[in-house]
């Protein structure tokens, strides 16, 4: 596996070496001692999560807050998403900066996104499964979120044929000024 940094420090882009032949392929796509010794960290993964979507939805900016801060590794198992981390440290040089990148079946990409970032992605394809580990449990009092199309973040969302299609609770979420952030 390879360490690719982004725009943002912490938030790292994971690409795995794939084994392929005719059969197919394989690669690694999680070992502990490697994630820890790559990220300088010690997270410990406690909680699975896979979702499917079809093309135009638009999930996030989700976040939670602490002591139930969860820290994101996510990828696409079938389709492809635009996945995007938006970093909420108040006290942090890149409070407000994000970071979108492409992350597809046929990629293998994953992205690492540590406590204190927003995190939402858009199908890009005719439907995406999306699976992520994190490192606490989902907890509905501590859970907040920042509104998708903030002017003050600016996210270049991908163009599509479709329409956007969001929950309700996603359409109503403050804008980063007026969310609860981190310290």
């Amino acid at each position: 596996m390879k360490l690719v940094s982004t725009e943002i420090p912490e938030v790292k882009l994971i690409e795995p070496q794939v084994c392929c032949d005719d059969r197919g392929f394989f690669f690694e796509s999680f070992r502990q001692d490697w994630f820890n010794q790559s990220t300088g960290s010690n997270y410990e993964f406690i909680q699975d999560n896979h979702s499917r979507s079809s093309q135009g939805v638009l999930r996030g900016l989700h976040y939670q807050l602490p002591p139930h801060a969860q820290g994101k590794l996510v990828r696409v198992v079938s389709g492809a998403v635009f996945d995007v981390a938006v970093d909420i440290r108040s006290s942090s040089s890149t409070f407000g900066r994000w970071v979108g990148v492409e992350l597809t079946a046929e990629n293998h990409r994953q992205l690492w996104i540590p406590p204190g970032f927003a995190h939402g992605f858009l199908v890009l394809s005719e439907s995406a499964d999306f699976v992520y580990k994190t490192t606490a449990y989902y907890s509905p009092q501590a859970d907040r979120g920042v509104l998708w199309n903030d002017p003050d973040i600016g996210i270049d969302w991908p163009k599509l044929d479709v329409p956007f299609s969001l929950s309700d609770k996603d359409q109503k979420q403050p804008v980063l000024s007026r969310a609860d952030t981190f310290a």
